[in-house]
């Protein structure tokens, strides 16, 4: 059975690993990434209708400073980030498990949400109009030893951990691609042994698709 190499930073990527060996996989757990908090201020919540949460992350570093905005209503992508929202004091609109911009497409289209996000962050083409505050941001670690990244599957759950990988594999050959989204797999180009794309982007439906992987028999 391949080896699943999980790259995310943590403590998503305990999580993640923790799902694949329930599911009797192989796990290496190898971040190319830390998070760390970045300063900011609280607008406060008379602009907003809403803060639109798309990732955990952003509650996990936001620190007193959410306080100001607890009144408001969440919109949030995934169910760990509504949970995490909910633990932080947030009543949930609503939650999309399909990705934001599914999220957005099925909430009002005249609301104004505050997006509490991370620096490395993706635009939306929304009907809402949606301000970014960014709460965080993620940082590229050390090279990792990727010695046993040889003949594994790789789950990318970013474009930018697909870049990353990308600039510290040079032979690819024997590698196959999980990705969370044709985003994450069109950013981690070309060379590989096989690029595959989760039907979902979340966590669940790329494990999915790595469990798929790692159980298809060898060619004869």
């Amino acid at each position: 059975m391949p080896r699943l190499l999980v790259l995310r930073p943590e403590p998503g990527a305990s999580a993640t690993a923790e799902r694949a060996r329930a599911c009797g996989l192989d796990v290496v757990v190898m971040p190319l990434f830390e998070v760390e908090r970045v300063g900011w201020e609280s607008p406060g919540p008379t602009e907003f209708d809403g803060v639109l949460l798309t990732s955990a992350n952003a509650i996990r570093h936001a620190g007193e400073g959410l306080e100001t905005l607890r009144g408001l209503k969440a919109y949030a992508v995934g169910e760990a980030t509504a949970d995490a929202a909910r633990d932080a004091g947030f009543d949930i609109a609503a939650t999309g498990d399909a990705g934001v911009e599914r999220l957005l497409g099925s909430i009002e289209a005249d609301l104004k949400l505050l997006h509490l996000c991370g620096e490395d962050r993706v635009g939306h083409d929304a009907r809402q109009t949606i301000t970014p505050l960014v709460i965080y941001r993620s940082k590229a670690v050390e090279a990792p030893d990727l010695s046993s990244a040889k003949g594994g599957i790789a789950l990318i759950h970013s474009p930018r951990a697909a870049r990353r990988l990308a600039e510290l594999i040079y032979d690819r050959s024997s590698i196959i691609i999980a990705a969370i989204s044709d985003a994450a797999a069109n950013a981690a180009g070309d060379g590989w042994m096989q690029v595959a794309v989760a039907d979902q982007p979340s966590d669940e439906a790329l494990l999915a698709l790595a469990t798929s992987l790692c159980n298809k028999p060898d060619p004869e």
